[in-house]
């Protein structure tokens, strides 16, 4: 008899009239608007200007969607395009289904369109979204927890997940490897914040430290789930990428370190020509004050009127 375990949602939809509100849909939308949310405080904090970050998520967050549906549906084919399988389902984003290294590979693509419109270097703009994106996969995962998927090996500990009988699963408790998932991602955004305040991370850093911490957890917990994958030599496929990508961002922080040390101090350039024109301004007036100042006259100097009076400059009716 199991005397506690994390229970499951009975249904994964509320419908609200004809309108179905997906809790999988839910938190991706959450966590999307929390990567743009402290994205844009990293951003201003670095130099640029508030709304940049949501201006390029709009050309990021819909390639990301794309990619990582794109990577889920061609490492399980099988699932879409197998005899006795609909291939319309390939389309159907809110039953689950998104791989992340799709989502961050396209989405890199979609961010780069849209830092090229603006001027802006990409390894900034990514150094400011990191911690933004760890917490958007955090919310995110909880999206697997209304679909009852994504679960690992049986277990009988206090933490247990509670799946019911349903297609493609059988009831029991397993590990809540969703909840693995995204409590290493919180600790991957802390640990990137507190690097980037550390060591004034730059130039893709902080972006690459975020990419090999969360291949590190995503090693293990991918190797607790127990549902259907492709192995290659004994590991399941996504084992192997996270092992690749783990090694390509620390090789990209050891090489970048050595070739483009520090951080970048201009990181949108319309920002310092905006700045650089305020302070031109500010300047101007006082340089127009002091030439005033100089020829003995001021904005409410006396002047003398056509009859005969005097009239004092800058005043009028109340």
């Amino acid at each position: 008899m199991d005397l506690a375990y994390i229970p499951s949602p009975s249904t994964g939809v509320i419908h609200l009239g004809p309108i179905p509100l997906r809790g999988y849909a839910f938190c991706i939308i959450i966590g999307v608007f929390v990567a743009v949310w402290y994205g844009n405080r990293r951003w201003i904090a670095r130099g640029g200007t508030a709304g940049t970050v949501a201006d390029i998520a709009v050309w990021a967050v819909p390639f990301g969607l794309v990619g990582g549906r794109l990577y889920h549906v061609i490492t399980d084919y099988q699932l879409y395009f197998s005899e006795g399988e609909n291939w319309v389902d390939a389309f159907k984003i809110w039953e689950g289904g998104l791989g992340i290294w799709g989502a961050i590979a396209l989405g890199a693509v979609g961010a780069w369109i849209g830092c090229r419109r603006r001027g802006i270097p990409l390894p900034a703009y990514a150094d400011a979204i990191a911690p933004g994106i760890a917490l958007a996969q955090a919310i995110g995962r909880w999206g697997n927890w209304f679909n009852q998927e994504l679960y690992g090996r049986p277990t009988d500990l206090p933490w247990a997940l509670k799946i019911t009988e349903g297609a493609n699963r059988e009831a029991g408790t397993y590990h809540p490897t969703f909840l693995y998932e995204s409590l290493w991602c919180i600790g991957v955004a802390l640990l990137v914040v507190w690097a980037d305040r550390r060591f004034k991370l730059g130039h893709g850093r902080a972006f690459a430290l975020y990419v090999a911490a969360y291949c590190a957890g995503r090693g293990w917990i991918e190797y607790m789930r127990v549902d259907e994958a492709h192995h290659v030599l004994g590991l399941r496929l996504n084992v192997w990428t996270a092992i690749v990508v783990f090694l390509l961002a620390v090789t990209y922080i050891v090489v970048s370190s050595r070739l483009r040390p520090g951080r970048e101090e201009i990181v949108e350039p319309k920002a310092e020509e905006k700045e650089e024109k305020v302070e031109g301004l500010e300047k101007a007036g006082e340089s127009d004050a002091s030439a005033d100042t100089e020829s003995g006259t001021a904005p409410d100097a006396v002047d003398l009127g056509k009859d005969g009076k005097d009239v004092e400059h800058g005043a009028g009716k109340s």
